[in-house]
């Protein structure tokens, strides 16, 4: 095989508060050699996910920061070119953590096998990926919704929430949505099934939430933060779970609501709340199993529905990703490279 040149996406500096196009950086360079009993991949799809804004900081977290001067970090689709491992055969294709790049060598740890007959490549990045395991882990084994209780989704067409709301549904839960804007809001109901959807963009948010949550709020999925928990909050039920994967509204420069936490931590004593933080792999052992089951039984049925956002080429991809922090992104997003 002739030498390849990869090309891949560095952070170029740590942002000051909000991210902005020039804290990347693309370079190109010549792939290393695949080490013996290796495989040489080259990235179909690449995942852009809002927790890669924590790791651009240098701030304590569950997982180490990217340096300053490496490669972005990230999950990816790729295809087998070239291979010296038993296990795996020119053209398969598999998941990886090679980050934001086109080429990648590996000695075949961490590389799982998709099947593209049970789902399109993209999709083992979305509903049968990370955030799909996010959604259904948090939801079963934190959330615990019962038929007739109400559960509240933010972030509702993203990957995450538009999984959360369908299994919810399916549960017998009545589901609402919480989106950004007119057309997610109809396509939170429209497609995804939601009961009622919620613009948070909307001055009479506040109203209109609780309006559509008559009965209080009995599960609450977390994955925003900011103006949208202050929303919720004085919604929840006595023992309602909130299950927390995620605070984007936070990630970017954003509020953190410091003023706010004497008010709810009495309310989470009073009410007896809980708030539960979680990464999908704690509950992987348990119920990864399952939820692909259920998910590719959902998929093949055609209970279970999703959407996408995707771009062409690695070069797009800090702007992408800057659009998926501000809430531009309609679907799980994603960069298509091959």
């Amino acid at each position: 095989m002739s030498a390849i040149v990869s090309r891949s996406i560095h952070l170029a500096s740590r942002p000051e508060g909000a991210a902005s196009l020039s804290d990347f950086d693309l370079r190109e360079a010549p792939l290393p050699a695949m080490p013996a009993g290796g495989v040489t991949l080259r990235t179909l799809y690449l995942s852009l996910d809002p927790y890669m804004r924590g790791r651009m900081d240098a701030r304590r977290s569950y997982a180490a920061a990217v340096e300053v001067g490496g490669v972005m970090t990230g999950e990816t689709v790729a295809e087998v070119i070239a291979s010296d491992n038993p296990n795996f055969e020119v053209g398969d294709m598999v998941t990886a953590r090679t980050g934001w790049t086109t080429h990648a060598v590996s000695d075949g740890s961490g590389l799982t096998k998709v099947d593209p007959a049970l789902a399109p490549p993209s999709a083992w990045l979305g509903v049968l990926g990370m955030p799909g395991f996010t959604a259904y882990s948090g939801l079963i084994a934190i959330g615990k919704p019962k038929p007739g209780e109400t559960v509240v989704v933010a972030a509702a067409t993203g990957p995450v929430g538009s999984l959360v709301g369908q299994l919810a549904h399916s549960i017998g839960a009545r589901a609402v949505a919480i989106a950004g804007g007119p057309e997610k809001c109809a396509f939170a109901t429209e497609t995804f099934g939601f009961d009622a959807a919620i613009d948070h963009r909307a001055d009479s948010f506040a109203s209109d939430l609780a309006a559509a949550c008559p009965d209080g709020v009995d599960v609450y999925f977390e994955n925003v933060g900011g103006a949208v928990w202050q929303a919720v909050l004085p919604l929840l039920n006595n023992f309602a779970r909130v299950p927390v994967c995620g605070l984007i509204a936070q990630y970017d420069g954003g509020s953190t609501g410091s003023g706010t936490l004497a008010a709810t931590m009495r309310e989470i004593l009073s009410r007896r709340l809980l708030l539960r933080g979680f990464i999908n792999s704690d509950f992987a052992a348990e119920h990864y199993g399952d939820f692909k089951r259920t998910v590719a039984e959902g998929l093949e049925s055609g209970a279970i529905r999703y959407r996408e956002d995707i771009s062409e080429g690695l070069e797009s991809a800090p702007q992408a990703f800057l659009r998926m922090l501000r809430g531009e992104n309609f679907g799980k997003t994603l960069v298509k490279l091959a």
